[in-house]
C-alpha cells in the first residue's frame, strides 16, 4: 500500500513536470507556429505527434490513478490478507481501463484540441501575413509605377475614374467618356480614332477595350496619396 502511495506520488510529479514543458513547449511553439504554418513543414507533423503522445500519457496516468483509488478503497472493506493482492489488482485494473482507451478519445483530448485550434489560428495569421506582405510588394511597384504614369483621360481631360485599356494600341481612356464617344460615331456611320495624339489606330471598336484594375488601383493610391476624395 505504501509502495503503491510513493509510486502515485513521483507519477503525479514526474506529470506535472512533463505538463510544465509542454506549456513550454507551446510557448516556444507560438514563437514559430507561423512559420510552420506557412511552409507546411514536417516539423509541424512532428509537433502534432508530440501533442499526441502526451495526451495518450496523461490518460494513462489518468487510468493509474483510478485504479489505484478503485481498489485502494476495495481492499479496506476486505480482510487484511487481500493488501497482499493489492499490486496485481491495481494492474489488472489499469489494463482494463487502458485498453478501452481509443484514438479517437485521444483526438479528442484537451491538449490535442487546443493544439489544433492554435495551428488554425496561427494558419490563418500565416495567409493574413502573407497576403498582407504581397499587398505591400504590390503597392511599392504600383507606388514606382504611378509615379511614371499619366491618369489624364485623352478625352475628358480630367482624371479617369474607371480606366480602360486599347487592347489594339495600349492607351487609356475613361470608360464612360469612350463609350459614349464610340456610340455617337457609330450613330453618325463612322469610326472612331484613338484621340491620343500620334496614335495611328483609326478605329477603337468597344470590343478592343477592357477594363484595366491595376491602373484604377493606382488612380485610387495616388488620390489618397494627394489628399483627394
Amino acid at each position: 500500500m505504501k509502495s503503491l502511495e510513493v509510486f502515485y506520488v513521483d507519477v503525479s510529479f514526474g506529470f506535472e513536470t512533463g505538463s510544465g514543458y509542454f506549456v513550454a513547449l507551446l510557448l516556444v511553439k507560438r514563437r514559430f507556429l507561423i512559420i510552420l504554418c506557412m511552409d507546411n513543414s514536417p516539423a509541424l507533423k512532428k509537433l502534432e505527434e508530440m501533442i499526441l503522445e502526451c495526451s495518450r500519457l496523461d490518460r494513462e496516468i489518468n487510468c493509474f490513478v483510478e485504479s489505484v483509488d478503485e481498489k485502494t478503497a476495495q481492499v479496506r472493506l476486505e480482510p487484511p490478507e487481500a493488501m497482499f493482492h493489492l499490486r496485481n489488482s491495481v494492474k489488472e485494473r489499469f489494463t482494463e481501463l487502458t485498453a478501452g482507451v481509443t484514438d479517437a478519445d485521444l483526438q479528442r483530448h484537451s491538449k490535442v484540441v487546443a493544439f489544433r485550434d492554435s495551428v488554425r489560428k496561427y494558419a490563418m495569421q500565416a495567409g493574413q501575413t502573407a497576403a498582407e506582405n504581397e499587398e505591400e510588394e504590390l503597392d511599392e511597384d504600383i507606388a514606382v509605377t504611378q509615379s511614371q504614369t499619366n491618369f489624364i483621360c485623352p478625352l475628358t481631360q480630367v482624371e479617369m475614374v474607371n480606366p480602360v485599356k486599347n487592347k489594339k494600341c495600349g492607351h487609356h481612356y475613361d470608360q464612360e467618356a469612350v463609350l459614349e464617344m464610340i456610340k455617337a460615331k457609330h450613330k453618325n456611320k463612322k469610326k472612331f480614332r484613338c484621340p491620343k495624339v500620334g496614335c495611328g489606330n483609326s478605329d477603337v471598336q468597344r470590343s478592343d477595350l477592357e477594363l484595366d484594375l491595376l491602373m484604377k488601383r493606382m488612380i485610387q493610391n495616388h488620390k489618397r496619396q494627394s489628399g483627394k476624395t
